[in-house]
């Protein structure tokens, strides 16, 4: 193992030791992992992936679901099913299994959750190795 020395401001490091390790050196080690992980997934495959697009919007604003939906249609190709969940009388939010090209699935879902009323939204890319047919 090595060694390092790091600086924080004590903001940040609140927010560490808010985390309830025992020790600082894991907590650093476990957020490496899974900063690791994200920027891998980040700069992943140009290829074949599934995904899920997991996303809360306000069911309320203006044309909102319409726009929703007409996108997924627009979309069907990369779309394999949709969880939607009321959570509230204003919220809903849907998880949505996607399938294609990676380049296509991250654009499809940067166009979904940067819809206006759409307040939270967040990917997961994984690299599909042995993409399906239909033959």
């Amino acid at each position: 193992m090595q060694r390092i020395t790091l600086t924080l401001d004590d903001a940040l490091l609140a927010e560490v030791d808010a985390l309830g390790y025992g020790n600082r050196s894991e907590a650093f080690r476990d957020l490496l992992r899974a900063g690791l992980r994200q920027a891998a997934e980040e700069r992943a495959q140009e290829g074949p992936c599934v995904a899920t697009l997991a996303y809360v919007y306000d069911h309320g604003r203006r044309d909102l679901s319409r726009r929703l939906t007409d996108s997924f249609h627009d979309h069907h190709d990369l779309s394999v099913a949709t969880l939607h969940v009321h959570l509230d009388h204003d919220r809903c939010m849907e998880v949505t299994v996607l399938r294609g090209g990676a380049p296509a699935v991250r654009a499809f879902a940067n166009s979904v959750i940067t819809e206006r009323g759409v307040r939270h939204g967040r990917l997961m890319v994984m690299e599909d190795s042995e993409p399906h047919s239909h033959e």
